[in-house]
């Protein structure tokens, strides 16, 4: 039997159709489930013996997944580097000295909102000033490289896996279980593979470039990527490039809820496009903006509510993953230790530093990237 294409053959007017015959049909290339709209407008197609293919063709989610994820990386990258160092101890301990000489002015909530952003664009701008232009990208390189990796793999596997899912446990139906199993496999796989890669990242960004207190002599302890994946073989073994996986695991959690939020918000903005067309109703500009962009709004709309109600283990993969102290031992040793030590140290805000430059990076990011993958796809007239 003959595999179904990917894509529909329009018939011409001489094409002649028996009973039996079967037109073919669109595929979706993420879920590899059969698009309804290629059966159902033709009736000599019988629903019972349509079967989705086993694995999909995914080149376009890879491409659009790979080209959206490395365009949001890039445009947001000085936030990224700004988020990292607000995370780890060094920063804090310098943000707690500056907060000492404002301890006894009194701050409504306007005010303290006001000084949070001024304090962020002022540690964003000594960076600059103090380090240069490059300093702003620092960890781009392998943030890059681990970029098309994760969301290929996290694309794909959750595309196929919600389809598995759903077709052996659910009767072939989707629903919130489905997409939550879905990207808890996804989380977790794409977590084992490229924890390596963000480990390297956030070394290097936390790599401090200022002057030595002996000497005012400037010192890196890694020269690049390589260096530093040597280096961390060297000294801490394989284990090594897995530090932070707990806590990354745990992050599995944000990834999920973002997935199951931006599916559900993508069923609202399809159930508003039926009720359009069934209306018979002419299009504004405003519900042309809502088909371009609504997908981009709900991924940034899914990624703040996911970020703000699971962020302190981003502060403790961050923590988890610093270089150990001078006498070569990690002040932090394991998540459940990470989060009580920095609790007991810095209280409840030292599990939120650096909230800001996250939710302005990764909100923005969400729908950078998400929205040129929707729109990469639409190019390529691929089925989402």
């Amino acid at each position: 039997m003959e595999s179904l294409p990917a894509t529909r053959r329009v018939p011409g007017p001489s094409d002649q159709h028996s009973k039996g015959d079967h037109i073919p049909l669109v595929v979706s290339r993420e879920t590899g489930d059969i698009v309804p709209e290629s059966h159902q407008a033709d009736p000599l197609v019988r629903p019972d013996k349509i079967e989705a293919t086993p694995f999909a063709k995914s080149w376009a989610h890879f491409v659009a997944g790979g080209i959206g994820g490395m365009t949001a990386a890039a445009l947001t990258a000085p936030l990224d580097v700004l988020k990292t160092r607000l995370q780890s101890d060094f920063y804090q301990a310098q943000l707690r000295a500056s907060r000492q000489s404002h301890a006894g002015v009194p701050l409504n909530p306007v005010r303290a909102a006001w000084y949070h952003f001024s304090e962020t664009g002022q540690i964003l701008s000594s960076v600059y000033r103090q380090e240069g232009p490059r300093a702003l990208f620092k960890g781009l390189g392998p943030n890059l490289v681990g970029v098309v990796p994760a969301r290929s793999i996290n694309f794909f596997t959750y595309g196929n896996g919600k389809r598995l899912i759903a077709k052996y446990f659910n009767n072939g139906q989707e629903g919130t279980w489905v997409h939550l199993s879905a990207g808890v496999l996804a989380g977790i796989v794409t977590s084992t593979a490229t924890n390596p890669i963000w480990m390297v990242k956030t070394r290097l960004q936390l790599d401090k470039n200022v002057a030595a207190e002996s000497g005012g002599v400037t010192r890196r302890q890694y020269q690049n990527s390589y260096d530093c994946i040597r280096q961390i073989l060297r000294n801490e073994g394989l284990r090594g490039l897995y530090k932070g996986m707990s806590a990354s695991y745990l992050g599995v959690a944000e990834s999920t809820l973002q997935w199951v939020l931006y599916e559900r918000m993508k069923t609202a903005l399809a159930l508003r496009e039926e009720k359009i067309v069934q209306s018979g109703r002419q299009k504004t500009w405003w519900d042309h903006a809502v088909n371009w962009t609504g997908n981009a709004g709900a991924a940034g709309g899914a990624k703040l509510v996911a970020a703000i109600l699971t962020y302190p283990h981003e502060v403790a993969r961050t923590r988890l993953r610093q270089a150990p102290m001078d006498h070569g031992k990690p002040k932090y040793t394991g998540l459940i230790q990470c989060f009580k030590l920095v609790f007991k140290e810095e209280g409840m805000a030292g599990l939120y530093g650096g909230m800001t430059p996250h939710m302005l990076r990764t909100v923005p990011s969400a729908a950078i990237m998400f929205g040129m993958y929707e729109a990469i796809l639409r190019l390529l007239h691929t089925p989402s």
